[in-house]
């Protein structure tokens, strides 16, 4: 199967998404977050780096349950257009 390549909207979402996985976890090891949300510390690498710009729901999930963050919120900040990266994050 040939995967189409990401729009640069879809690109966009992913880094606005990696920025808020970045600050959610701020101080907590990228080691300890990925095994409590169950997933590979290089999954949630490349998600924060927004290498990964539409990871799979349950994986999304995971990461926000384990910092706590409202998936309506982690979902409406993604989809945002014009975002700050160092805007705060509500749970």
């Amino acid at each position: 199967m040939v995967r189409l390549p990401l729009t640069p909207s879809e690109l966009e979402r992913g880094q606005r998404l990696g920025a808020l996985v970045r600050r959610a976890r701020g101080d907590r090891s990228m080691l300890m977050t990925a095994l409590d949300a169950g997933i590979s510390p290089e999954t949630l690498r490349k998600i924060e780096s927004g290498r990964v710009a539409t990871p799979a729901f349950p994986t999304i999930a995971a990461i926000a349950d384990v910092h706590g963050l409202s998936h309506d919120a982690q979902r409406a900040e993604a989809n945002t257009s014009e975002r700050s990266a160092a805007a705060p994050i509500t749970a």
